[in-house]
């Protein structure tokens, strides 16, 4: 973990489909794009210190599954030499986009078609040629760090008042010139003003957030690696005062304002800073699934609920998206204890394993990055236990689900319906991601 000078690139490509596309996120509508509203974006993010290399890539995409994380990565590094290990892969989770592959709890959503493998590739051609041209930029540059508030971007799904995490790291990488080379975030938010109405690809929110501080802060066309941490339980639904476009640049530009907000108070920028990765693959436990007939009549109880609220004119629009969501959940896991009783998920088991938990260094803060959509206490936790650490989700490969806590199963939350691992799994990942932290002081 020596410390040399600092080099680094980034580069941004457009992977917006040419054609009509399944736009995927919301179950049991027939959502076929109608063109872009905002161009849909791979971002890479390459650092160089002379004793080590890293690489961030993030993609306006919902998810990427093992075989495309590891394609990613082994074209990259065949053409680079950047080990295929120190490279992170992850998306913003725009529910705007394209299905990425063929999800398992969509199996018995009539109206979900098979992913566009072709598509896909062009997803994971424009990567690696992101990656390579990240690279290809890297010059003298210096680093420093500020951290944004988002408060107002949105609260827990589940209780307005339960936990969330509003903070924004920034990294913040430019030149010697003092000309900005890009900029990185993570913000613990769903990107999900849009809803099953919209019919245009778009990144939703996290678009606005880059518009405004290329606009305000970064200079236009930086490329701006935008990370979505630990979200599972995160949402705008009750912040928002529509599900528009015009919402998504007002919540968006939060986001943004804080960050810029922060930098003008003065950004220490340093010119040598340690790097390092660590990584582990885990076998992480399978669930024990709840059998057809319970199963059954929780998507009974799920569903007659929200119809009940549905039909009342009187019920909060938002109580009834949270019913209705429960209800997709437990149709979701109706479907789960079927093909377990059928002993039908081992190859998806078989796809999602091992799960790969990674740690990347830069200077003072650590990047711990996990698979799945992580309920935002575990990175509440590991944020008590280390300094100057965020939690990146949905990365290096998808876990087909949430990744919840026991209160979550215990109240029965949607996402623990829909798990596809032990509830045991997020505390697994946590503590082995405190070793490998503490291995890399």
């Amino acid at each position: 973990m020596s410390k040399e000078i600092i080099k680094a690139g980034a580069a941004s490509e457009e992977i917006t489909p040419k054609d009509s596309q399944f736009l995927y996120g919301y179950p049991y509508v027939k959502r076929m794009s109608q063109g872009a509203h905002d161009p849909l974006t791979c971002t890479a993010l390459f650092i160089d210190n002379g004793a080590e290399q890293v690489m961030f890539i993030s993609h306006d995409i919902l998810y990427l599954n093992k075989e495309q994380v590891a394609a990613i990565r082994a074209g990259i590094s065949a053409k680079t030499g950047v080990p295929a290990g120190n490279i992170l892969v992850s998306v913003t989770h725009t529910h705007s986009a394209p299905t990425p592959f063929d999800v398992i709890i969509s199996r018995n959503d009539k109206v979900v078609p098979p992913a566009d493998k072709a598509y896909m590739r062009t997803v994971v051609e424009h990567s690696i040629s992101a990656g390579c041209r990240a690279f290809e930029a890297a010059r003298e540059a210096e680093i420093g760090f500020v951290m944004g508030d988002a408060t107002g971007l949105g609260t827990n799904r589940h209780d307005p008042a339960g936990p969330k995490d509003m903070q924004v790291p920034a990294m913040l990488v430019r030149g010697l010139d003092g000309k900005y080379i890009a900029a990185m975030l993570v913000v613990c938010m769903h990107p999900t003003v849009l809803h099953e109405d919209s019919k245009l690809c778009s990144a939703d929110f996290p678009h606005y957030t880059r518009e405004k501080l290329r606009k305000e802060l970064l200079g236009e066309g930086c490329p701006v690696a935008y990370f979505t941490g630990t979200s599972g339980d995160q949402s705008p639904r009750h912040v928002t005062r529509g599900n528009n476009f015009s919402e998504a640049q007002r919540l968006g530009e939060i986001v943004a304002a804080s960050v810029i907000s922060e930098a003008g108070k003065g950004v220490i920028f340093d010119r040598s800073l340690p790097l390092a990765v660590a990584s582990k693959n885990l076998n992480l436990p399978k669930r024990d699934f709840p059998t057809v007939e319970w199963a059954l009549a929780n998507r009974d109880r799920a569903k007659s609920h929200f119809e009940a609220l549905k039909a009342d004119p009187a019920a909060d629009k938002r109580e009834t998206r949270t019913a209705e969501v429960d209800w997709f959940g437990s149709e979701e896991a109706l479907l789960l204890s079927t093909l377990a009783a059928n002993n039908e998920l081992e190859d998806v088991y078989a796809s999602c394993l091992p799960a790969e938990i990674q740690v990347v260094k830069v200077g003072p803060w650590r990047y711990a990055a996990w698979p799945g959509e992580v309920f935002v206490e575990f990175g509440l936790w590991l944020k008590e236990a280390f300094k100057n650490v965020s939690l990146i989700g949905y990365a290096n490969g998808d876990l087909q689900g949430y990744v919840v806590t026991r209160e979550a199963v215990e109240k029965r939350y949607y996402e623990s319906g829909n798990s596809f691992f032990s509830v045991d799994a997020g505390y697994i990942m946590l503590d082995e991601t405190k070793k490998l932290i503490a291995g890399l002081e």
